[in-house]
């Protein structure tokens, strides 16, 4: 499975003022030195790939277990989509995107 370069979140139902305060929001470095923003939509947690070679992609979207997060993570240099899962650690985000739930590849990110 090819390394997703630049991916990220978003999806769940949440009332708009829980969202504010969902730790995921804002802006994270990932490996390749790209910035992808999440931000809330639509009771969800939307990812766009805002500056480097895929700016203005999608990178994925995710919802909220309460100490977690899952839903799909978006490749964009292939626009392939892969179940993903997020963890955040401080001011890390531990991605992880498996294809076929076996196969998994997990990248930290840093917050921008």
């Amino acid at each position: 499975m090819k390394r997703f370069a630049l991916a990220a979140m978003a999806v769940l139902s949440l009332s708009t003022a829980s969202l504010a305060a969902e730790p995921i929001l804002g802006k994270w470095r990932a490996p390749g030195g790209g910035i992808v923003e999440v931000s809330a939509c639509g009771g969800a947690f939307c990812a766009e790939v805002i500056s480097g070679q895929h700016a203005g992609k999608p990178a994925g979207q995710m919802s909220s277990n309460g100490s977690s997060y899952e839903g799909t993570v978006t490749d964009p240099r292939d626009d392939r989509t892969y179940q993903g899962t997020a963890v955040i650690e401080g001011n890390q985000l531990n991605l992880t995107g498996c294809a076929l739930s076996i196969f998994c590849k997990t990248q930290v990110w840093v917050r921008a």
